[in-house]
């Protein structure tokens, strides 16, 4: 009985310490237009260039289940036009864009689960 209960045990620390090393568990879909990522797991940074022209609105839906998120969208190295740490609740949010150009979106989790997507919106539609 006593060698029995020790392989269990065995077993499930094997299987536990197993799962600790995942960084992303989930779908990535990216574009010039947009980046949709849903998630079991993410631990790390994820990025997609998008292409917008100035008037152009950047549309992000972010569904938190668990952990944290951390979100940035720069152009070029300048000043982010959006960043925010620690998100843990789900939100949506649009931010406009000044200048035309190609804008870094940039996710990073923390043992968070959920999804996140970003729609550029063209103002001349």
């Amino acid at each position: 009985m006593k060698k029995i209960s020790l392989i269990l045990f065995i077993s499930v620390i094997i299987i536990s310490m197993s799962a600790c090393g995942v960084d992303f568990d989930g779908s990535r879909m990216g574009n010039e237009n947009e980046f949709i990522m849903e998630y079991r797991v993410l631990n790390t940074t994820d990025t997609q260039e998008l292409t917008a022209k100035a008037g152009d609105t950047i549309r992000a839906e972010i569904t938190a289940k668990r952990g944290s998120l951390s979100i940035k969208i720069q152009k070029d190295g300048a000043e982010p036009i959006y960043e925010r740490d620690g998100i843990s609740v789900s939100n949506e949010f649009e931010v406009e864009v000044a200048e035309d150009g190609v804008y870094t979106v940039e996710v990073t989790g923390k043992r968070a689960k959920g999804s996140v997507c970003f729609v550029v919106e063209n103002a001349s539609i």
